[in-house]
């Protein structure tokens, strides 16, 4: 499908089967007839070169159309498509092999509030500062073009061409090939869910595309399982293929496959996979789902009935955080009380809801993981929902005590599951995070409203002093106030260093960074304090205390985790109380007769050989 440029001009190939007649329309008023098709393709070649701009007249609408598999829309999805030569660009990564979910350090950004400038080659400039704290793999939010001037880009309706908004399609590929000279890998955010409001014109073309036999929250279901889903399954498969292959992305996160329903045998996120894997070729790639209930089955084999993904996001982990670190136990927060075995269970299983009962939503929540490998589990406190659904849109190192989101913070980026940072988190940047969206008035004014019924969950939104403060999602303001501010980098050192440190001992230390299935245990050893084992072969193995409550001070300590390994003494390596890191520092952990666990800190002990 799409425009495809060949030694005597370009071929063109649409999907239309409600359609009797379809011709290419080119801009300057040439207008040729499409052959038909088995299965409703239209086809013709003409001699035109790249940056040739046209569109599909169809049966006797004078309106054309843009391409539904469009490279390039310089004008928006409302203005005509763009030939694109994919093998213009001349790539250096040749000797990129791709990325492995061991060892990776996972980093969410928008590309329109990375930079002030707002697009790919500024960010270009970013990759060597994101390198330098430990970031390997970029997770770049949606890109896919979109109506508007500025948006999340979930609501993307041209799925094969990179939005206008951030340049043009060479500048996403000259990104790409300089993280990869930088050893980052990036994977993109792609939307298989639901197609955006305004722009799509989808079912002009066809009327099998979307089925309300499926509810999702933004409209109707993308038809993935009806009669003709064929064509439709098609697109959607070659769209995962076509960002790995022409550029170069080392993978894709699957947008809320909770609602891509598919009964077929093999399931369409499945196929999905297997696309962008082959499309890789020699390369490694890593596809990752977004799943609300924390379905594993995403990351099971496909002859087990999975759909054999590489990891799922960990949101039980975040609720938990959330919940200890600001109280907050409304909406999807209910089911969790931020305790500490909450956080024992989550080191040593990933999931926390594996088939229980959940309250919140009544009905029982995830499926068994107790087998899932512990890099398959994406751990973050912060990500572009979980700041945005807020009514203040704040981080989560604005909402809390400093002192237990350092703790928190230790724990998740030594966790064996797979650390994610959301933009600017790396030097606790002040910049809120918003939704955002630029639509025509009349939809705007739906966004808005749906905006405020979902914030009505959480009661302070309720407040008439936080109402007047929400932000409006449609005023390019609120889009402007997500801007990162890059001094700040240089202004926050601490918390620069700070997670600088503590990623470098991930990487560094061979307990930490073994990732071991099975690989610890823990124990709760206060109100709001508990240890974790991370156990080593050779006998390297580590200690984690945590405590986000106040000081313990005991005589003895009944836990048999905490006993250093034969021949060994425990010593002190890492503390998120140095005052390097902003914190107040810590008395020695033991003393003749007694343990002294400070308040709000975390930990990291060493088993070193007795001299």
């Amino acid at each position: 499908m799409g425009a495809e440029l060949t030694q005597e001009g370009c071929s063109f190939r649409v999907w239309a089967p409600k359609r009797a007649r379809v011709a290419l329309a080119l801009e300057g008023g040439a207008r040729i007839p499409m052959a038909r098709e088995e299965s409703g393709y239209f086809s013709v070649a003409a001699r035109v070169e790249a940056g040739a701009r046209y569109g599909f007249l169809l049966d006797d609408d004078p309106k054309a159309y843009p391409d539904p598999a469009s490279r390039f829309q310089p004008e928006g999805p409302h203005g005509l498509s763009q030939v694109i030569d994919p093998h213009a660009y001349a790539w250096r990564d040749g000797d990129w092999r791709g990325l492995r979910l061991q060892g990776a350090v996972i980093y969410e950004f928008h590309v329109g509030a990375f930079t002030p400038q707002g697009d790919w080659r500024s960010a270009i400039e970013k990759l060597p500062l994101l390198r330098d704290v430990g970031i390997n793999v970029l997770q770049m939010m949606p890109v896919a073009d979109f109506a508007g001037a500025f948006g999340w880009g979930y609501d993307g309706v041209n799925l094969f061409a990179p939005t206008r908004l951030y340049g043009e399609p060479d500048d996403l590929r000259a990104f790409v090939d300089a993280a990869h000279a930088e050893g980052v890998g990036v994977i993109l955010d792609v939307v298989y869910n639901h197609v955006g409001p305004d722009g799509n014109h989808l079912s002009q073309f066809s009327d099998d595309w979307f089925t309300r036999r499926h509810a999702t929250e933004w409209g109707d279901a993308i038809d993935f399982d009806g009669p003709h889903a064929r064509d439709v399954r098609a697109f959607f498969i070659s769209n995962a293929a076509y960002w790995i292959d022409e550029f170069h992305f080392d993978g894709l996160r699957l947008d809320a496959t909770q609602s891509i329903f598919d009964s077929s045998p093999v399931h369409v996120i499945a196929q999905v996979a297997q696309a962008a894997q082959r499309a890789a070729r020699d390369r490694s790639v890593l596809i990752v789902a977004e799943n609300e209930p924390m379905d594993t089955r995403m990351l099971r084999p496909v002859a087990e009935g999975g759909c054999g993904l590489d990891a799922i996001w960990n949101d039980d982990l975040h609720h938990s955080a959330v919940v200890a670190l600001t109280g907050l136990r409304q909406a999807y927060f209910t089911d969790y009380d931020g305790a500490p075995q909450e956080f024992v269970s989550a080191m040593k299983y990933g999931a926390l809801f594996q088939g229980q009962f959940y309250v919140q939503q009544g009905k029982n929540r995830g499926t068994p993981a107790l087998d899932a490998p512990p890099a398959a589990l994406i751990n973050f406190l912060e990500n572009h929902d979980q700041v945005a659904n807020l009514p203040m849109g704040l981080r989560l190192h604005q909402r809390s005590s400093p002192a237990q989101y350092r703790a928190l913070t230790t724990l998740v980026l030594l966790a064996p599951g797979t650390p994610m940072l959301f933009q600017g988190q790396e030097f606790n940047a002040s910049a809120p995070f918003f939704y955002f969206a630029d639509h025509e008035p009349e939809l705007a004014a739906q966004v808005r409203d749906g905006r405020m019924e979902f914030m009505a969950q959480f009661d302070n939104s309720h407040d008439e002093a936080v109402r007047t403060r929400m932000r409006a999602p449609d005023d390019r303001a609120t889009f402007e106030a997500c801007r990162i501010d890059w001094s700040e980098r240089e202004r926050n050192a601490a918390a620069l260093r700070f997670t600088r440190d503590l990623l470098r001992l991930r990487r560094e230390d061979s307990t930490f960074c073994a990732q071991r299935p099975r690989g610890l245990d823990g124990a709760v050893i206060g109100p709001q304090a508990f240890i974790l084992r991370y156990f080593s072969t050779t006998g390297e193995d580590r200690l984690l205390l945590v405590n986000l409550g106040r000081e313990i001070v005991g005589g003895g300590a009944p836990e048999p985790l905490i006993a250093p390994p034969l021949g060994r003494v425990w010593t002190q390596i890492f503390c998120s109380e140095h005052p390097d890191y902003g914190g107040v520092g810590s008395p020695p952990l033991e003393t003749i007769g007694r343990w002294r666990i400070p308040a709000q800190c975390a930990l990291v002990l060493a088993a070193a050989p007795i001299f």
